[in-house]
């Protein structure tokens, strides 16, 4: 058995290193080992008009499975739609299927994502003369900020409410296969992932937190306004933190300041490269942010409260 999987590894890679590396970017390969189930969580309130929903979903990397947090973006051009990408059982192993933009939503293994990803199609939203309306039955959109918006509650009816399974195909997986219109879907000319979704998700695989092995299937993090928030999720975090009185004063500095020299790394390194920040970059950005929030986790978990203040003073961590 154990010469068989090797031989079935060997044959795997030997296939992927054969596809060319805009292919290889959107195609990860665990052997015999399941996603773990989808994490339940609120959808964020859309950041403004024009962003569509990009569901959140496991990837993989050299430590296992990581989630990817769902978030609102930008589509590359009007009128296009986001097909979520998703796991697949075939060959023994699980394929992960990249996710594309176009004029139509196909196929997407059945995979309930949720927010108008019920499984098949797309009930959250559509194009409407160059501009997109929101279904608030089902998005969560702000009415007084945006205007093109409808409800059509019937569509809720196609989310299966409880189902979290996030594979199709292979023993437990969701038993779906493309209907003849989601198949010519697939003939469409295509767009990848944008450089902002490619980068959300090059941040997600620096922060160990969103690991499985670490997390346990449940990341702390499940989904995101927009891309690059995570700064502001830390501050909420640390607000909630002087309420409850579970920081004191002084922890509250120490966390503040750290932060601050966060910001001030990111904007200087933006100024040095044209306003953008390289991989480099955003994997120590994402290290000193873990950095940060173990100390806001220990902070609002240890015994100094605002009434106990026994840390004052401390040095930063």
């Amino acid at each position: 058995m154990r010469f068989s999987n090797l031989i079935r590894k060997i044959f795997v890679g030997a296939v992927l290193a054969l596809l060319p590396a805009a292919s290889f970017a959107g195609v990860f390969v665990s052997i015999t080992i399941a996603p773990p189930l989808l994490p339940v969580y609120t959808q964020p309130l859309c950041p403004g008009d024009g962003y569509l929903w990009n569901p959140g979903y496991w990837a993989y990397g050299d430590e296992g499975y990581y989630w990817v947090p769902g978030v609102w973006v930008r589509p590359p051009a009007v009128g296009l739609l986001w097909t979520p990408g998703y796991w697949g059982w075939g060959g023994g192993v699980y394929l992960f299927h990249a996710g594309y933009w176009g004029p139509h939503v196909g196929f997407y293994g059945g995979v309930n994502y949720g927010f108008g990803y019920g499984g098949s199609g797309f009930y959250g939203g559509r194009w409407e003369g160059g501009r997109f309306a929101y279904n608030t039955a089902v998005v969560n959109v702000n009415r007084t900020v945006i205007h093109n918006v409808y409800e059509d509650r019937t569509v809720i009816n196609h989310n299966v409410v409880g189902v979290r399974t996030s594979f199709n195909g292979g023993v437990g997986g969701i038993q779906a296969r493309a209907s003849v219109q989601e198949a010519s879907y697939a003939r469409e000319n295509h767009i990848a992932a944008t450089a902002e979704q490619q980068n959300h998700m090059q941040m997600a695989r620096a922060d160990r937190s969103n690991f499985a092995s670490v997390n346990g299937g449940h990341p702390k993090n499940a989904a995101f306004s927009r891309p690059g928030v995570r700064a502001e999720n830390q501050q909420q975090r640390i607000a909630q933190g002087v309420r409850s009185g579970q920081m004191t004063a002084g922890e509250t500095r120490n966390v503040e300041g750290r932060e601050a020299s966060i910001n001030h790394q990111v904007a200087a390194d933006r100024a040095a490269n044209g306003g953008h920040l390289t991989a480099q970059e955003h994997q120590q950005v994402n290290q000193r942010q873990n950095n940060v929030s173990r100390a806001i986790n220990n902070d609002k978990h240890n015994a100094n409260t605002q009434a106990h203040p026994h840390a004052e003073g401390r040095e930063p961590r």
